[in-house]
């Protein structure tokens, strides 16, 4: 263990979920970061080095960039919290909750945090079932997996005959996925760094909507931190957003995704608890945007981890959260 001011960081990066190649180049940058504050960063790929097998007593903490399963849904915070080290983000219940974007979303409204209504969908269902519950929804409408992140496997749909393959879509990623309300208007995203509170993001993109290659690939996707908004509608994102992480009960970095309507009233798509790091994320845009750049990010992340210890597993396992079903709130479907 280290005793300066210099630390040894276990980095967990890749893996084998679909979202492992953005996980690798947010991995390789936050490397390149930590290394340049003075700190020993060894990489730790958890598809080809078994985790329950790590000698964890050599690192002073673990800094975590895996995104999507695995990395987001608690299984590798278990596995770190019975290792007893620090690490960099939400612990494992928070983790669980956050990546199911139903479960997510129930919290939210429990709190009273807008987002967008929804029903469950599972890929068992029959089509006529399905074509029924989205008229609970009404088009346009917006059809997700449950448990992806990077946009993956999302559809807009506009009317009726682009339905069905947007739900063959949703069911290639996962086999639950959530039918949910359109919200016409703008896209923003806040980032979060437990209580420093980044400054909205406004998202232009000239393709549909924010999917996977206006994030990853179109050089034309807009990043605006001037607009014509108040400065009152501004905090109202920012103010939406720090809700939902308190709803949700996240730490260290986050990323809340909203839209906002013709009211400029923000409703929360989702809370991203592993978001991208690299120097164009939009987390790191954010800090940039205030002064703070990304060494010193990531810097952040690793010291307020350390300030918290480790969790502590026997106290999560009080912390199951109950939430309403669909059903307690949308038209009963046979």
């Amino acid at each position: 263990m280290s005793t300066n001011s210099t630390l040894t960081i276990a980095l967990l990066l890749g893996g084998d979920s679909d979202e492992a190649v953005i996980s690798q180049r947010s991995g390789l940058a936050t490397q390149a970061a930590l290394g340049a504050r003075g700190h020993t960063v060894i990489p730790i790929d958890p598809a080809v080095v078994d985790l329950r097998g790590v000698d964890w007593n050599q690192f002073d903490a673990v800094f975590n960039v895996l995104h999507g399963r695995f990395g987001e849904d608690g299984q590798v915070q278990e596995i770190l919290d019975r290792a007893g080290i620090p690490y960099t983000g939400s612990d494992a219940a928070t983790s669980r909750l956050t990546f199911s974007k139903s479960a997510a979303k129930e919290r939210l409204l429990q709190f009273g945090v807008p987002t967008p209504h929804y029903v469950l969908i599972h890929d068992s269902d029959p089509l006529e079932r399905l074509r029924r519950m989205v008229e609970v929804v009404g088009y346009p409408l917006v059809i997700k997996p449950d448990t992806q992140g990077s946009s993956l496997g999302i559809s807009i749909v506009q009317q009726p005959d682009q339905l069905d393959a947007a739900l063959q879509r949703c069911f290639e990623f996962d086999s639950f996925g959530i039918v949910e309300q359109y919200i016409a208007g703008s896209e923003w995203t806040v980032g979060v760094l437990d209580e420093l509170v980044l400054p909205p993001i406004c998202i232009r993109t000239t393709r549909p909507f924010f999917d996977y290659q206006a994030k990853y690939e179109d050089d034309e996707t807009e990043y605006l931190f001037q607009t014509d908004w108040p400065a009152t509608a501004i905090e109202a994102l920012q103010e939406t957003a720090v809700a939902a992480c308190r709803a949700l009960g996240t730490r260290g970095l986050a990323r809340v995704d909203l839209r906002a309507d013709a009211a400029r009233t923000p409703w929360v798509l989702e809370v991203n608890t592993i978001p991208g790091m690299t120097d164009h994320s939009l987390v790191p845009k954010a800090a940039a945007h205030m002064g703070i750049d990304f060494a010193e990010l990531c810097d952040r992340a690793i010291q307020n981890c350390l300030r918290r210890g480790p969790s502590r597993p026997h106290l999560l396992q009080n912390r199951q959260v109950r939430h309403t079903t669909v059903a307690d709130r949308l038209p009963r479907i046979e």
